[in-house]
Order: C-alpha cells, then sequence, then structure tokens
C-alpha cells in the first residue's frame, strides 16, 4: 500500500471513529433529556393533581357559600329565642292609688295566677290591673308583699276564665358566674315586652330596703333598667329566672350602667310564705357590723384575713343573749374607722362568714326564727363557738 493511501485510510478512521463519537455523545444527550422529560412530566402530573384538589376545594367552598344564606342569615339567636319562648310569662303591671298610677313588671310564677313583682311597685296600690303582650287583660288582688327584700304577689282575678298560664322557672341564683349573660324583659317607660342584655357584673351585693334593712344576695348587672322594668324577670341562657329587676345606681335617675336585682335563692325563700302566710317572718341576731380586711386584721393582731367586725349587740336581742360582744373604741385603718374590741364572726354552722351579705344570705335562705346557730367567733385571739337562738326581725 502506498504512502497516501496508508493516510488516507488513517483519516477516515479518525474521521469514523470521530463520528461514531459524536453519535454516542448525542445519544447520551437525547437519553439525559429524555430523562428530564420524564421528571418534568411528573411534575406536571403531580401539579395536575394539586389544581384538581384546590379546583374542588374552592367548588366546595363556593357551594358552602352559596347555601350559607339559606341555612344561617336569619337564624334566630338565643336571645331571640329566649325571648319568644318567656314573652308570654312577662307582664306590665298598672297600680293605681290616690296619688296617681304607678307602671312596673312582673312575671308568672305558677299555674294559679300568681305573679311576682317589686314591693316598691304595689306599695300602697288599691287596685291591680296585669297586662299580657297578646293583649289579654286581668285585674290582679295582692296576696302579700315584703319590703324587706322588695318582693309582691299578687293573683290573677281569672272571673271564671281558664288561660293557658306559662310559669317560669326560678334557676339557682348561686350558680351564677362573673361575666355570664343575663337577658332583662320588662315594660321601662311603659314600653312592653323590652329586651335588653348585659352580663353579671358581681354578686353578694347588699341593698338597703323601704325598712333600712338590708337585702342579702343581691346580683349587680349591667343590663339597661329604666323606670317601668321593677319587678321583671332577670334570664339565664337557658331562659331561667335569677333574678328580679329591683333597682339602679344612677344620680340622675336614668341607667348609668349598674343594676340590681333580687336573686332567684331568695325569692325562692320568700315568696311561698307570702303566698301562704302574706308576709315573710326573717330570722334575728341582733348585731350591727362591718366587714374587715388584712390591713384591720393586723391592726387588731387577728390571723385572718376577712371577717365580720360586731361593732353593736342590740340589747335584749338574741347575740345579746348568747354573750355576744360589740366595740368598745374607735379604730382607724387607712382612713376609715372601725369601732373594734368586740367579736369577729368568721363561721356560721361551720359556714365560713367574711362579709355581711355571707351572715345575711345564709339567715335569710337557711334559717327561721327560733332555729339554733352556731356562731364561729375570734375573740382576744382564740376562735370560740356560740350557740344562738334566732329571734324575729322587728
Amino acid at each position: 500500500m502506498s504512502k497516501a493511501a496508508t493516510i488516507i485510510a488513517a483519516l477516515s478512521m479518525a474521521v469514523a471513529l470521530f463520528l461514531l463519537l459524536e453519535v454516542i455523545t448525542f445519544q447520551q444527550q437525547i437519553e439525559s433529556v429524555a430523562s428530564e422529560l420524564s421528571k418534568v412530566r411528573g411534575q406536571l402530573d403531580a401539579l395536575s393533581k394539586r389544581l384538581e384538589t384546590i379546583d374542588q376545594s374552592v367548588r366546595t367552598l363556593e357551594s358552602s357559600e352559596l347555601q350559607a344564606p339559606q341555612v344561617h342569615v336569619g337564624a334566630p339567636s338565643n336571645i331571640t329565642l329566649i325571648y319568644e319562648k318567656v314573652k308570654d310569662s312577662v307582664v306590665k303591671i298598672s297600680v293605681i292609688s290616690l296619688v296617681g298610677e304607678v307602671v312596673g313588671s312582673g312575671f308568672i310564677y305558677d299555674s294559679q295566677g300568681h305573679v311576682i313583682t317589686n314591693n316598691h311597685v304595689v306599695e300602697g296600690g288599691e287596685r291591680f290591673y296585669v297586662y299580657f303582650l297578646d293583649g289579654s287583660a286581668y285585674e290582679a288582688s295582692l296576696v302579700g308583699r315584703d319590703p324587706d327584700s322588695d318582693l309582691a304577689v299578687l293573683r290573677l282575678v281569672l272571673g271564671g276564665k281558664s288561660p293557658a298560664l306559662k310559669p317560669l322557672k326560678l334557676g339557682n341564683s348561686s350558680e351564677l358566674r362573673i361575666g355570664e349573660q343575663i337577658i332583662v324583659i320588662g315594660n321601662p317607660f311603659e314600653l312592653a315586652g323590652t329586651v335588653t342584655t348585659g352580663i353579671v357584673s358581681q354578686k353578694g351585693r347588699l341593698l338597703p330596703s323601704g325598712r333600712g334593712y338590708l337585702i342579702p344576695s343581691v346580683i349587680q348587672i349591667d343590663a339597661a333598667i329604666n323606670p317601668g322594668n321593677s319587678g321583671g324577670p332577670v334570664l339565664n341562657l337557658k331562659g331561667e329566672v335569677v333574678g328580679v329587676a329591683t333597682a339602679i345606681e344612677s344620680v340622675t335617675g336614668q341607667f348609668a350602667g349598674i343594676g340590681y336585682a333580687v336573686s332567684s335563692n331568695v325569692v325562692k325563700r320568700i315568696v311561698p310564705a307570702l303566698i301562704e302566710n302574706g308576709r315573710y317572718r326573717y330570722s334575728y341576731l341582733g348585731i350591727t357590723g362591718s366587714e374587715i380586711n388584712e390591713l384591720v386584721a393586723n391592726a387588731l393582731g387577728v390571723d385572718v384575713k376577712k371577717g365580720l367586725l360586731v361593732e353593736s349587740v342590740a340589747s335584749s336581742g338574741p347575740a345579746a343573749r348568747a354573750g355576744i360582744k360589740g366595740g368598745t373604741r374607735t379604730l382607724q385603718v387607712a382612713g376609715k374607722s372601725y369601732l373594734v374590741g368586740g367579736d369577729i364572726i368568721v363561721g356560721i354552722d361551720g359556714t365560713p362568714v367574711n362579709s355581711m351579705d355571707d351572715l345575711l344570705t345564709y339567715l335569710v335562705e337557711r334559717t327561721s326564727p327560733g332555729d339554733l346557730i352556731v356562731l364561729t367567733i375570734i375573740r382576744d385571739g382564740s376562735r370560740i363557738d356560740i350557740p344562738v337562738t334566732l329571734g324575729e326581725r322587728p
């Protein structure tokens, strides 16, 4: 073979080898691209599935929104449902006396036609009329009243009628919690069937009665109460009566954010006696006192933070006969005067006494004149149990 032929053959082989390498490289690139395309295809498939899920969620949400007005908009609230349930049991009361007319509120207590209202609504009245929201109206007679709790009971004069009366259920006011929502229904300014709402602002308030005694266990609320609401029900969200609207705290005579209601537990105790006897007989201990705090206790050298300091004892009263001691000297603590030197009541029948409300609530709700109670007192730094036979409040 000539030298030229050898060179040509060598060049041909080099070209063939180069082309082979290019083909191999191109094939590898094609395989790489195919692999990448496969990955992209997988990602597209996953993305497509996600888009289908999102689309389904959007369609479900749109369907829910379209149906919402039919299900929720216009649905009655708890307050509306309670009002519809009790409205036929809440009444307007008109009291006619020699000096004119007084308008208050009340509610049906039982199927015999007894109506609960406030004593200050009916006091001095000569004729009584009860009006229902549906237009029904009845004359009523006064069954009994109690100035010391500001409660009174009327009875409808049915005159042969047999109306379908709907008594309201009395709840347990001791179960109320601070901040719990309540509802008041009554006739402020003679606006029949008015509903206001609010919360329980506090419990265990003391409210002076018409005779100067203290009404215990009073509920403080912030639902609007105005003239004409007196005697109306205060309800919890179960539709149970937990109080009777009684008074407001105001310098103008109009509602200022603080209202008071006689607790349902006091109502439970007093109303049956008013129906049966026309009056309620209160237990009587015969003391006056002040609540103490830790500052007072420290000044007195006693190991309590709360209690009821006995300041005076009524002569010949039950407490005096039992040997309870009143104060003998004045002590100034944090700018306030206390008559000290007497006993400090810290318990009654094993129930703690931290305030005058604790003592009075126990006496009203759980005792009767003639009952024997045991007072736990602190005297000269020692705890002593003293039995006391209760009298009847003058």
